[in-house]
């Protein structure tokens, strides 16, 4: 039976409510911009290396910005009270504002150990158990590390032995993302000022100076980089209606990280070695929870054959916005292995339940994976616009299918019950 007028206009209003609710929010906001808050300056890097050189090396003491929120988060509230929760979009915005005032309460925390606890409630931390079985992303880090130390030496004399400039990687990432993004402009340029490797927002990437770039690093931040964090603001600028998508909820960061760190995976375009690193950003963030302090954590990523210059920007990354001296730590670099977990179990999902067209709407804007079903009805009535931009690798549907049916059917075979001689015989 068709929907009444009376019904169809009640429809209307309730999406019409919920909308004028998601511009609220996205005023509300603007300046909550927590990991710029937490960033540290360029400078603290040379500033503790040459200490660690000299034998005097000291814990960092980073100033953080205060913060007075509390009109942020009365305007929070107001919009979560607001929610009609069986509505999907009521549903949506009341997580997501939601997470808006857990990284408020952050923000206003930091340097403090109290931020920890609310990392935690952003991102998870060590130990959390992954969808769909009993191990945990501390389990999954410590595989990857494992098998990572067995084959270096094997793998070591293989691979390619040379990098990239700074300036040739802008160059060529410039004309790859130029032939793919035709509706706009996104920029690639060289930041003095970044301490991480690379960053990207929707109009532009990041590269930092004086450093090299190896070919994996070249489709890492392709695929990474531009091909999902670009792409996915991008296209949630482009949303006609629900302006949220276009912004970076602390809530999506699990799932943009993971689709992000997919896409590298499912392009052949990461490396044991990257999976080792963001295995081992799991382990230190463990080990600072457990009291280890910034210089234990860097003598960790030292003895894991990291540089003095890597070792200090991943143990930074472990400290953003708490206290050095242990006990605390900044959990986000916890949602890459974890994310990826996640999103590689919800393709799969998605394929057994004959759903994968439920991947090209996590591309619409910046959402997490349980979004795709509470607004899928938004999908479908227009409401929420199919996205402009998909990764190259997802527009082959059906190679995309035959690698997660491969791996759906590979998972049911137990290797802890092969034997070498098994292999043989089998052939």
């Amino acid at each position: 039976m068709d929907a009444s007028p009376k019904d169809a206009s009640s429809k209307d209003i309730s999406l019409a409510h919920h909308l004028a609710l998601d511009a609220r929010m996205c005023d509300a906001v603007k300046g909550i911009r927590l990991l710029s808050l937490v960033s540290w300056p360029a400078s603290e890097q040379e500033r503790f290396i040459s200490g660690w050189h000299r034998g005097n090396a000291h814990l960092p003491q980073i100033a953080y910005p205060k913060s007075d929120l509390s009109d942020v988060r009365d305007e929070l509230e107001a919009i979560i009270k607001a929610c009609d929760r069986d509505h999907p979009l009521g549903e949506y915005l009341f997580r997501t504002a939601s997470s808006y005032e857990v990284a408020s309460d952050l923000i206003c925390a930091l340097g403090t150990p109290a931020a920890t606890a609310h990392s935690i409630a952003l991102f998870g931390r060590p130990g959390h158990t992954l969808p769909g079985s009993d191990l945990s992303n501390l389990d999954a880090a410590r595989h990857f590390i494992d098998l990572a130390v067995d084959m270096d030496a094997g793998l070591a004399s293989v691979e390619a032995d040379y990098v990239l400039s700074a300036e040739v990687m802008q160059h060529e990432l410039q004309i790859a993302l130029d032939a793919f993004f035709i509706h706009h402009t996104v920029r690639v340029e060289i930041d003095p000022n970044l301490i991480a490797k690379a960053a990207a927002g929707g109009t532009r990437v990041r590269l930092r100076s004086n450093t090299g770039f190896t070919e994996y690093d070249r489709h890492q931040l392709l695929e990474h980089e531009a091909f999902v964090h670009s792409l996915t603001a991008l296209n949630g600028r482009e949303q006609p209606f629900l302006k949220s998508l276009g912004r970076n909820a602390p809530r999506i960061t699990a799932t943009q990280e993971g689709l992000a760190t997919f896409a590298e995976l499912i392009t052949g375009s990461i490396d044991l070695q990257r999976l080792k690193r963001i295995s081992l950003r799991i382990v230190a963030i463990h080990q600072a929870l457990a009291g280890a302090n910034f210089i234990d954590v860097f003598k960790m990523f030292l003895e894991q054959g990291q540089t003095e210059a890597d070792s200090f920007t991943s143990t930074m990354r472990v400290f953003r916005g708490v206290p050095t001296t242990g006990g605390s730590a900044f959990t986000k670099d916890t949602v890459y292995l974890h994310g990826l977990l996640s999103v590689h179990t919800f393709f799969r999902w998605a394929l057994k339940n004959r759903r994968l067209s439920l991947a090209r709407l996590l591309f619409a804007g910046k959402m997490a994976l349980h979004d795709v079903f509470t607004l899928e009805p938004l999908f479908l009535d227009g409401t929420i616009a199919e996205p402009m931009y998909l990764p190259p690798w997802l527009t082959r549907a059906k190679g995309l299918a035959g690698t997660l049916a491969f791996s759906l059917f590979a998972n049911r075979i137990r290797l802890d019950r092969v034997v070498a001689e098994d292999l043989v015989l089998g052939l």
